[in-house]
Order: C-alpha cells, then structure tokens, then sequence
C-alpha cells in the first residue's frame, strides 16, 4: 500500500467521524447525517481530482464508500450519537485534526504527481484538507472552520509545503510522511487547545 492510499484511507475514516458528529450537534435527520459524513469525508477528494484532471476516485473505487459506510454503522453501534456537546470533545478534535493533516498530505501527494509548480501543490493539500469541511458548513448554516477556527486551514498549507519539501530533497516515504503526519496533528491539536490563531484586524 502505497502512501497516498494510507493517507487518503486514514482521512476519510476520520472525516466521516467529524462529519457524523457535525450532524449530531446541529441535530440533522438520518439522511441529513450520511451526508454530512459523505460530504466531509469525500468532498475535498472529488474537488482535488478534478482539479488534477483525474476521474474522482470515489467514481471509480468502492473502498471510500464502504469505509464511510463502516464508520458511520461503527458510531451508530457505540453510540458517539449520544455526544451532542461538541464543545472540547477530545474525539471529534482529534478526528478531524487527523482528517485534516491526512488530506493535506494526499492533496499535496497528487499535485507533485500530476507535476503541478509550488503553488499547485499547496493549492491542492489546502482544498483537499478543508473542501469537504467547508460544503458541509455552508450547507449546514455554520461559518467554515478555515475563517475563524485556530490555525486550521493553516496547518493544511504548512504541511503541503513540508510535503514539497521532502519532494525536492527526495526524502519522501511511509517514514517521512509519518513524521510529517504526527506534527501536523499534533500542531493542530496543539493550536487548538492553547487558542493559536492569526491575526485578526
């Protein structure tokens, strides 16, 4: 397994997590919440292969589809549908910090394949970690997170340009990407809880 696969594997499981729980807190019917949860999980993907002219991998591939549908029937059967506070819950903070690091390094994977300049790569790690957060809030009535929460689309663009890096110096593989992986959860996470955030006008 390549990679690209175990990062993109990792962030639709743990985006469909923050979309179910999304959709709980704001007290969505039962279609309401598998949208949420595929929107979240799927939505930055599609965005990303289109922009790489690439066919959506969720259209070619059941793997995304059966990993959303095995998360969202994990956290009916453990109940995470009874956590309506959202507010500090370590779970949901953490789930969606690991989809949005996951994604990142996915996006920023895919523009050095599709041979993309600096800009493209960056561009494309920062839609595909915030894209589907952001369609879900808008769709849901809520500000996306990447204006207002603390250094969230940030850490998206920081660890795209890590990504590049490690490609240009030719130093990209499962142990480096890992490495990259753990600081970008633990600087979101870290972000969050000491209220890290840019300047504001």
């Amino acid at each position: 397994m390549t990679p690209l696969e175990i990062a993109d594997i990792i962030g639709i499981i743990s985006f469909a997590l923050s979309g179910f729980l999304i959709a709980v807190h704001y007290k969505l019917d039962i279609l309401g919440i598998f949208i949420s949860a595929f929107l979240t999980a799927l939505g930055g993907g599609i965005i990303r292969d289109v922009i790489a002219n690439n066919t959506p991998y969720v259209l070619n591939n059941n793997l995304p589809i059966i990993l959303v549908t095995i998360t969202l029937f994990l956290a009916f059967i453990f109940k995470f549908h009874k956590i309506t506070d959202l507010e500090g819950k370590t779970g949901f903070i953490i789930s969606d910090a690991i989809g949005l690091v996951s994604f990142a390094i996915t996006g920023a994977l895919i523009g050095i394949k599709a041979d993309f300049n600096f800009l493209g790569v960056l561009m494309l790690a920062f839609l595909t970690a915030v894209g589907g957060g952001t369609i879900r809030d808008i769709l849901i009535n809520k500000v996306p997170s990447i204006l207002i929460s603390e250094f969230y689309g940030t850490v998206a663009i920081i660890i795209g340009l890590i990504t590049y890096f490690l490609h240009l110096v030719e130093l990209t593989s499962i142990f480096t990407l890992t490495l990259t992986f753990i600081f970008g959860v633990t600087l979101r996470l870290l972000a969050y809880y000491r209220k890290w955030s840019l300047p504001k006008l």
